[in-house]
């Protein structure tokens, strides 16, 4: 029975990417005939670059998701790593250690997150919209709500906008990098078995000696960590620390893991299908632009496709259960 439950649940898994696997090529090809200008070598490296920090926040926030929990902060920890990034730097602080320190506060916005959650019992929603107004705000009093953009060494941009060989820019391999790291994480580790223990049925976990707070808490700090160094590497791309960006930034994160196939109520959820789901937010919102599609039908389109694959995957998953 229970090899059988195994063997239902990679089939699904497998179908499950299958299917944003096709809505993916499919957005591609309708696209790519829709405008000449966006099936090109140099627009598709344009938009991985701009799904890039979506991927490497959502490689723990899948996890986190997996285990019934999810983040709201992760854009306002992108925006205050990425202010605090430029302050050090422009005070003459080496670059190493002003990214260093970044990632450290990350930690620490998602170590506070956790203990919210786990401690506090304060439900993951509230806790973490508190936590991303205050580290908003906290972005703001940095750099007084301007722009840092003067005063900074002079190789300040370039792991963000830096080229490998002149060709391949260092924010993908990076990014590659990340996913590798954590789809084997989630596959071969204790964390990632537990992260979807944890979610999938938490008394079960616990019963079985699975420590549910701790793993809640360590994903927390994963996430955290992740914002933070998208943070850093924003502000590196943009040349600059900007408090206003990444407003949306938690939604773009939270509808690539959905649209990858993963559940809000935990228990499941694909790295390799939340980098698929980034891709497609992304390729449609290129796409539109080069079409000069108005932002509101952008909305409207986008939202459509999301809805209509996450149909198309629970009707599939739900048939194959029932088999």
């Amino acid at each position: 029975m229970e090899t059988s439950a195994k063997k239902k649940k990679m089939s699904s898994a497998a179908m499950q990417q299958l299917i944003i696997t096709g809505v993916l090529v499919l957005v591609l090809i309708t696209l790519s005939l829709l405008s000449d200008r966006f099936l090109t070598a140099s627009n598709m490296i344009t938009v991985i670059r701009q799904a890039a920090l979506v991927m490497i926040t959502g490689a723990g926030a899948t996890m986190l998701m997996s285990a019934g929990h999810m983040d709201l902060s992760t854009g306002s920890t992108l925006a205050f790593a990425g202010v605090l990034y430029a302050k050090l730097a422009s005070g003459g602080m080496g670059l190493l250690p002003s990214g260093v320190i970044c990632v450290a506060l990350g930690i620490l916005v998602g170590f506070v997150n956790g203990i919210c959650v786990t401690k506090l019992k304060i439900t993951h929603f509230i806790a973490t919209m508190g936590t991303m107004y205050a580290v908003r705000g906290i972005a703001y009093i940095i750099c007084d709500g301007i722009s840092i953009n003067s005063g900074l060494p002079r190789n300040f941009d370039q792991l963000g906008r830096g080229l490998i060989g002149g060709l391949v820019p260092y924010l993908i391999v990076v990014t590659v990098a990340i996913l590798l790291v954590f789809i084997f994480i989630q596959r071969k580790t204790v964390l990632g078995k537990y992260s979807i223990a944890v979610g999938g049925n938490r008394t079960a976990a616990v019963l079985s000696g699975i420590n549910a707070d701790r793993t809640a808490l360590r994903l927390f700090m994963i996430v955290g960590a992740l914002a933070a160094f998208c943070g850093v590497l924003m502000s590196s791309r943009l040349g600059a620390g900007d408090p206003n960006v990444a407003n949306s930034f938690h939604f773009d994160v939270i509808c690539a893991i959905v649209l990858g196939g993963a559940s809000l109520s935990g228990g499941d959820g694909s790295i390799i299908g939340m980098a698929t789901g980034a891709l497609i937010i992304e390729f449609l919102n290129n796409g539109l632009n080069i079409m000069g599609v108005d932002s509101f039908w952008q909305d409207v389109v986008k939202g459509l496709v999301l809805v209509l694959a996450v149909i198309l995957t629970r009707t599939i998953q739900n048939r194959l259960k029932n088999q």
